[in-house]
């Protein structure tokens, strides 16, 4: 599984502190999607998903990023409701 960065407004995949690519096989890997969060806070960088791309697999996990840097729910998942 590959842990990439991607922006929501243009699909654009985070390869380096300068450059996004349209190609995910040149983004770069983040170890845990608990680094790709920090990543993001430290370096300011918002409007983003978080992006598990499975091999041999025709689909992609998206995670949403919160203000507060959370990953948050899945697309399509509702949200949870507290008791």
């Amino acid at each position: 599984m590959r842990i990439l960065l991607q922006q929501k407004e243009n699909g654009l995949y985070f390869k380096n502190i300068e450059a996004w690519t349209h190609d995910p096989s040149e983004a770069m890997d983040f170890l845990s999607s608990t680094a790709a969060i920090e990543f993001c806070a430290a370096n300011r960088i918002s409007k983003v998903h978080i992006v598990l791309k499975f091999p041999e697999q025709p689909y992609d996990i998206v995670m949403q990023v919160s203000r507060n840097g959370d990953a948050g729910q899945r697309r399509g998942e509702a949200p949870s409701r507290a008791a």
